[in-house]
């Protein structure tokens, strides 16, 4: 699939520069589209579905440079098993537009400490003049908002009260670089009215990374390298998904994060270890994707040419999706990670 295939047209004044609560949902159907209030979209949940959340939690990495350099801060080379987060550690790979850097070229950090460039590329590594570890970044980091809110908002800091905004209410497992932004439209009220209607909420984790928003650089999507993130399931939510799915329950997804762990999982990508499957996943669903176990996506709008638009588009058709996306823009719906929730249902 050619990557322009993925391309659409929508004007900037629809970026969303902050959350709305609640949110507008968009509903398709089969091609058909139209919107719900929030409380018709919560009553499409019937009594013994499944809704399947990522519990991750975004971690604080992204660092203002001393002479103004954004970085963020991705996993230590020498950590590659989404462990040990409490290590210290000199070498990390990071973002940051380091084209007019050469090799060997010192950038000055917050708290007195000096970053070594020793690598360029996507991404590029560092080495700082002293081990750090989450304590440093707590002090002296931001949540790693998308680049183009900021271009949006024309302004490059998090606001006042972002760190509850761009975190989901069930965050519990640090280790994400980016929320999954779904799941910032719903509310503890929302939880505990689904599990009144007898809706089963579980969890899993994906820890949000370059996998996820990355954008498609190569011509086709088969060029395209997908980063792996690291996935945890807990076996006897694994099991109680199975038997949902056997007896003609809906599996619902909130967020392609959700989706790609659970179709990871049936495709055998994970091993059982300590009571949960866990490991890590590259896998890019696009078009022509076989679906194992969701019946209903939840997510937010994606950008052009993502990997996250393609999954989209793998569950409920490219000519469909970009049909929708036309129609959400001219009824201006909001657009992106703080935008408003797109609800695709097959059959």
């Amino acid at each position: 699939m050619k990557t322009s295939e993925l391309n659409f047209d929508y004007p900037q004044e629809l970026i969303a520069t902050y959350p709305q609560h609640p949110s507008r949902v968009l509903h398709n159907l089969n091609g058909q589209n139209l919107e719900l209030q929030w409380s018709e979209f919560l009553s499409q949940f019937k009594s013994g579905d499944i809704l399947v959340i990522n519990n991750t939690k975004v971690l604080k990495r992204r660092v203002f440079s001393d002479d103004g350099h954004e970085i963020l801060f991705l996993d230590s080379p020498t950590d590659q098993s989404q462990m040990g987060r409490d290590q210290k550690y000199e070498t990390w790979s990071v973002l940051f537009p380091s084209k007019k850097l050469k090799l060997g070229d010192k950038i000055p950090m917050p708290l007195g400490l000096t970053a070594e460039l020793i690598q360029k590329g996507i991404p590029q590594t560092i080495k700082l003049s002293e081990p750090v570890d989450e304590d440093y970044f707590n002090k002296v980091g931001e949540l790693p908002l998308p680049p183009y809110i900021q271009k949006a908002r024309n302004e490059r800091r998090n606001r006042e009260g972002e760190n509850t905004a761009y975190q989901t209410i069930w965050a519990e497992k640090p280790g994400s670089l980016a929320a999954p932004t779904a799941s910032l439209h719903f509310s503890p009220q929302d939880l505990e009215f689904l599990t009144s209607k007898g809706v089963e909420i579980i969890t899993l984790t994906l820890h949000v990374g370059l996998g996820t928003f990355l954008p498609v650089t190569a011509d086709s999507l088969e060029e395209h390298v997908m980063h792996e993130e690291w996935v945890e399931i807990p076996s006897h939510h694994w099991k109680k998904i199975k038997d949902a799915k056997a007896n003609g329950q809906s599996i619902w997804a909130l967020g392609t994060t959700v989706v790609r762990s659970l179709e990871s999982q049936a495709l055998g990508r994970f091993e059982l270890r300590h009571h949960s499957y866990s490991g890590t996943t590259d896998l890019m669903i696009r078009p022509g994707f076989e679906f194992q176990i969701v019946d209903r996506l939840l997510t937010n709008f994606h950008q052009p040419q993502s990997t996250l638009i393609a999954l989209v588009m793998a569950f409920a058709g490219k000519d469909n999706v970009l049909r929708t996306y036309q129609w959400a823009i001219e009824k201006k719906f909001r657009l992106f990670s703080y935008g408003d929730l797109t609800y695709w249902k097959q059959g």
